[in-house]
């Protein structure tokens, strides 16, 4: 999380010739490139590039794929992005933007149910994009919401009787989890199951009565808990956990 805290970006348009993952079409003259600028805005080349990733995930998304999409040259994406690694940011704080509108009036109630609001809002987020887990929180240069995400999050725990130190590890311990059980939750679902030879139903029935198949005497606690795996709701689960988690907080705070 926030590998990259200074966000340093060299775009084209500030005078140094990025580098990239693909070669920059020539336009011949800079009447083509401003051509090529007006063709599309940085909000259309974001919401496309989401589309890309929703229907694709990240192997499908290019410079050139996205280029081609919005009827132009690799040239007309470079004039927003250095390269598609900060594409990917910017997509998914495209995303984290629409998290931080929905829960940017949160607050003033129980800050540890407010918490709770804010997290259950980017799970919701990132649990519907599976490429989504991997880039949301990454770099807050080219992802400026993500840091108003982490502190709004942190907001909550000021309103609460600890340290500075409990305070930071409460609020990076609230969004690794978040973001660890939605990306694992939302991960691609199996060939199988894509391609639609196999119903999610079957898949999950197939994987309990593999569970049961097994040695109680080796797996004790997979046989005790495996009628409630059978039955499970994800969402529910994860509920649950970020409740333990809360919980936690609350206790400490108390103390």
């Amino acid at each position: 999380m926030f590998d990259n805290p200074q966000g340093a970006r060299s775009l084209w348009c500030d005078g140094g010739m990025p580098t990239h993952d693909e070669p920059v079409a020539d336009t011949g003259t800079a009447v083509g490139r401003a051509r090529s600028r007006a063709s599309h805005s940085l909000d259309s080349v974001l919401a496309e590039a989401v589309a890309l990733l929703d229907e694709s995930g990240v192997a499908g998304l290019t410079i050139r794929a996205l280029a081609a999409r919005l009827g132009g040259g690799p040239a007309s994406i470079y004039w927003y992005v250095s390269g598609r690694d900060e594409l990917l940011d910017m997509a998914a704080d495209s995303i984290l933007a629409r998290v931080f509108a929905s829960v940017q009036d949160v607050g003033g109630g129980d800050p540890v149910d407010d918490l709770r609001t804010i997290a259950v809002a980017l799970f919701d987020a990132i649990v519907d994009r599976p490429w989504l887990g991997a880039y949301a929180l990454r770099d807050t240069g080219t992802q400026p919401h993500s840091l108003r995400l982490y502190e709004k999050i942190g907001e909550q725990t000021m309103l609460l009787e600890l340290t500075p130190t409990q305070r930071f590890n409460a609020t990076s311990a609230v969004v690794g989890f978040v973001i660890g059980v939605a990306a694992d939750m939302g991960h691609e679902l199996p060939e199988e199951v894509v391609s639609g030879e196999v119903s999610r139903e079957k898949y999950l029935d197939r994987a309990t009565e593999a569970w049961r198949s097994l040695d109680p005497g080796e797996f004790p606690f997979i046989h005790h808990i495996v009628e409630e795996f059978a039955h499970h709701s994800d969402r529910a689960q994860f509920c649950a956990g970020l409740d333990l988690l809360l919980a936690g907080i609350r206790m400490q705070a108390r103390a």
